[in-house]
């Protein structure tokens, strides 16, 4: 038999991709010689890989962006259904203001500079009064918001049914002050102590169009995995699923077993402390004996996964990375309508790139609205 020093040797000189990725722990490689082994196997992956832009298709779609967000939202807020008068004083039309925080969100500014954009989409026929901007501010944190967002967000995804297969599942942090970084918070580098905390995003994207077809908002400290089965059985319900991809964070039996029920294949990594024995999940066995044998197959497949670390940044960086509401549920309104803002943009990308027909009343009679109070 051999030693670990005759088997490390035997190691010592193949090239970056030969070395199987179950032997590295076995061997004890140093931390340099792994790191070359993954740039290898990062090079490996993404060798003769173009990432070109269809500049055509890409300035239309930039320079027409603005007209077309307005004319979309429109579109899309008509299936809102109407609030149910009870008693008291008559409130503003749910539509309506919802467009009016869309709006606020899309520029990405305070509730008083949105007022003169808002005053130009009542001249375009697109609301029927401007609000104050305090009555701004308080729709944000209206208890049916939350609802009709998070339906909007599924309807918003559902023209790119046919062009989604591929999916990824992650979570992101939104700071409730101007100065809290996520990032800080995540990798412990924060150097103020965080007396307002942090929201937590838990989305399942396409990989494709980098649209949002399922979230979740969750308090900082929440975990992803248990996150994992609504956003893949929600997004299960409207897509074709044939790929999952997802972090560390989310391997477990149930969600590998979840995903394969789907149709979908889990292209998840696996612990260092874990084993392939099924315990009653045979995708688990399954896809451990393709992640220790045929590692570079498994990593061109999870390697779609950094397309939603692209997604959180192209909101965070367009729409903000921080949360201007100050209590909790207008927090989660916000960050609700960030990601609906997120998919209409998307939508007019690829109405140009796919020459993608969009008709959000066909599609809302096949997922009707729930009644708002």
């Amino acid at each position: 038999m051999e030693s670990r020093k005759q088997r490390k040797q035997k190691y010592k000189n193949f090239t970056d991709s030969e070395i199987p990725f179950h032997k590295r722990e076995a061997l004890k490689i140093s931390s340099t010689e792994s790191l070359r082994i993954n740039e290898g196997i990062y090079t490996e992956l993404t060798q003769d890989v173009k990432h070109t832009q269809q500049w055509k298709e890409y300035n239309e779609a930039q320079t027409k962006e603005k007209l077309m967000f307005y004319r979309l939202l429109d579109e899309l807020l008509n299936v809102v259904p109407t609030r149910t008068y009870t008693f008291g004083r008559p409130r503003k039309s749910l539509r309506d203001m919802i467009f009016c925080c869309m709006i606020k969100i899309y520029c990405n500014t305070s509730s008083r500079r949105i007022i003169s954009d808002l005053e130009l989409a009542k001249k375009a026929g697109y609301i029927k009064e401007v609000p104050h901007f305090n009555t701004l501010l308080n729709y944000f944190d209206d208890a049916g918001m939350n609802m009709v967002l998070n339906y909007l967000i599924t309807l918003s995804a559902l023209p790119l049914k046919h062009v989604e297969d591929s999916f990824a599942v992650d979570s992101t942090g939104f700071g409730s002050g101007r100065f809290d970084r996520w990032i800080s918070e995540k990798y412990g580098k924060t150097k103020i102590k965080n007396t307002r905390g942090f929201l937590k995003a838990h989305a399942c994207v396409g990989t494709r169009t980098n649209v949002v077809t399922a979230l979740r908002v969750t308090r900082e400290k929440s975990g992803d995995s248990p996150q994992f089965s609504e956003l893949v059985s929600e997004t299960g319900e409207n897509f074709l699923m044939k790929e999952i991809s997802a972090d560390k964070a989310h391997s477990s039996r149930d969600n590998l077993e979840l995903a394969k029920s789907l149709g979908a294949i889990p292209y998840i990594p696996f612990k260092k402390h874990t084993t392939g024995h099924s315990r009653g999940s045979p995708t688990w066995a399954e896809m451990y004996k393709v992640f220790t044998t045929d590692y570079l197959e498994f990593a061109k497949h999870y390697h779609k996964r950094s397309n939603i670390e692209s997604t959180f940044a192209m909101i965070k960086r367009k729409f903000g990375d921080y949360c201007r509401c100050k209590s909790e549920r207008s927090q989660v309104n916000e960050i609700l309508c960030k990601v609906l803002t997120h998919n209409i943009v998307c939508l007019i990308h690829e109405i140009f790139e796919l020459n993608l027909e969009v008709d959000f009343n066909g599609i809302a009679k096949n997922l009707p609205a729930q009644k708002v109070v």
